[in-house]
């Protein structure tokens, strides 16, 4: 058995010296010394130089990220397009430079591209990190947040409280009210009742948090367990 593994093994790494069109002595090291050959192949050909080019891409964007900020602002300059300065604001995103994500998801969505409801989705994450409460709501109303973007209705429902319209605020922080599911979302909820002196239903869900985690197996309860002790928490202080 060993024997077919080997000289499949063998086999594979000579075809990728052929396909990759890589020096011909490495033919000569995978068939005098079999196993050593192609191990000493598939690690430095093949392995390391798809992780050597990806660790220093990543470690260029670590130690310089203002590099990739610059190539692609240059795109940008180059040809202003919509995809240009989505991927420009998604980076000023990742690097947490969210005013600047803010101005050129905006003017992504100048013109035909108003309503793409990716990028308003974007802005309001955005302004969500700025605190900019307003912001978030006049973009939450432009999409639909309950079928597409769930992820977001909290943050709404938040930027709703804020800006002092709590009725509609209550109304989003239950929509992720599901049992059995949402659980970070359901927290939220339960923290915003006890705001509004609910105390009592805030209990209610902060209840059903509490037992349905119990009631997991064990990997799914660690899932969970930040949530289950601030719920708990909760509970003891109302």
């Amino acid at each position: 058995m060993f024997y077919y593994i080997l000289v499949a093994f063998q086999a594979f790494c000579i075809f990728h010296v052929y396909k990759s069109r890589n020096e011909s002595y490495w033919y000569f090291v995978i068939f005098l010394v079999p196993l050593i050959g192609s191990l000493i192949y598939l690690f430095s050909q093949i392995i390391n130089k798809k992780n050597i080019k990806n660790t220093k891409n990543k470690l260029t964007e670590v130690v310089n990220p203002a590099k990739k900020i610059k190539e692609l602002e240059q795109k940008l300059s180059l040809s202003d397009t919509f995809q240009n300065k989505i991927h420009l604001a998604d980076e000023y995103k990742n690097q947490k430079d969210y005013n600047n994500a803010i101005l050129y998801y905006e003017r992504a969505l100048d013109g035909k591209f108003k309503n793409n409801p990716h990028t308003i989705n974007k802005v309001l994450k955005c302004y969500f990190k700025t605190k900019n409460y307003g912001k978030v709501v006049e973009y939450g109303k432009k999409i639909p947040l309950d079928t597409s973007f769930k992820g977001s209705i909290c943050m709404y429902a938040v930027a709703l409280e804020n800006c002092n319209y709590f009725e509609e605020a209550e109304l989003q922080f239950r929509k992720p009210n599901i049992r059995y599911s949402n659980y970070a979302e359901r927290l939220q909820l339960s923290e915003f009742l006890v705001r509004i002196d609910k105390q009592q239903e805030a209990k209610v869900v902060l209840e059903e948090i509490v037992g349905e985690i119990d009631n997991m197996i064990e990997i799914n309860q660690k899932k969970h367990r930040i949530v289950y002790l601030e719920s708990r928490k909760i509970l003891k202080r109302i």
